[in-house]
C-alpha cells in the first residue's frame, strides 16, 4: 500500500466555526480498489470550468494516491468542501466499515431490483468518498461544484452516489433508492 498522507489542514475560517454547524453528506461507494491522484481530480474540475481552491501543499502529494481528506474551495467567501476518502484498508478503515454496515442495514428493507444493485455495489466498494458541505453556508455553486466531485468518483471509481435527504442516484442521475432521512457520518466520530 502506498504512503498515507497527513489530513491537510482546513482553512482558519473553517475550523472557528466548526462547532455546532451542521453539515450535508454525500457518497460514492466506488469499487475501483484505489483512489485515483487529486491532481485527476483537480484536472477533472478544471475541465468543467471549475476553479478549485486548495490549501499550499507540496505537488507531489497530488499525485498520491493513498490521501485521506483535503479542503476544495469553489469560493474565497465560503467555507470549503471537505472531501474524505474512507478506505477498506488503512486509515480511516473502521469508518469505512462503519458507514457500509449502516448502508447495507438501511438497504435490507427493500426489495426491489434497484436496491439489490445498490445493496451489491455498496457490499462490493473498496472506498468511499466522502464531502461535507456546511448546510448553513453553501450555495448554488457550492452544490454544483459538489456535484462535479460526486461525478468524477461516480465516473472513474465505478461509483454511485448516495445523497442526504435524497437517497441513492443511477449513473444518468436519477433517484433509484429513496433514503429521505439526513445519516449520521462515522468521519465525524475519527
Amino acid at each position: 500500500m502506498g504512503k498515507e498522507l497527513p489530513i491537510l489542514p482546513t482553512s482558519p475560517q473553517a475550523e472557528e466555526g466548526a462547532k455546532g454547524e451542521s453539515y450535508i453528506y454525500c457518497r460514492v461507494f466506488c469499487g475501483r480498489e484505489n483512489a485515483p491522484p487529486l491532481k485527476l481530480l483537480l484536472d477533472f474540475l478544471k475541465s468543467r470550468g471549475q476553479v478549485p481552491l486548495i490549501p499550499k501543499m507540496d505537488p507531489a502529494a497530488l499525485e498520491e494516491w493513498a490521501w485521506v481528506h483535503i479542503s476544495l474551495g469553489y469560493n474565497r467567501d465560503r467555507k470549503p468542501i471537505q472531501l474524505f476518502c474512507l478506505r477498506d484498508r488503512g486509515t480511516y478503515k473502521e469508518a469505512f466499515e462503519q458507514e457500509q454496515k449502516q448502508f447495507l442495514e438501511r438497504l435490507s428493507v427493500y426489495d426491489d431490483i434497484e436496491a439489490d444493485l445498490v445493496r451489491e455495489h455498496v457490499r462490493r466498494a473498496r472506498f468511499i468518498a466522502t464531502t461535507r458541505l456546511v448546510k448553513d453556508d453553501v450555495t448554488e455553486d457550492g452544490y454544483d461544484f459538489n456535484g462535479w466531485i460526486l461525478e468524477f468518483f461516480q465516473e472513474h471509481c465505478n461509483g454511485i452516489v448516495q445523497m442526504d435527504g435524497k437517497g441513492f442516484f443511477s449513473p444518468k442521475g436519477e433517484l433509484i433508492v429513496e433514503l429521505q432521512d439526513e445519516i449520521s457520518s462515522e468521519i465525524d466520530m475519527v
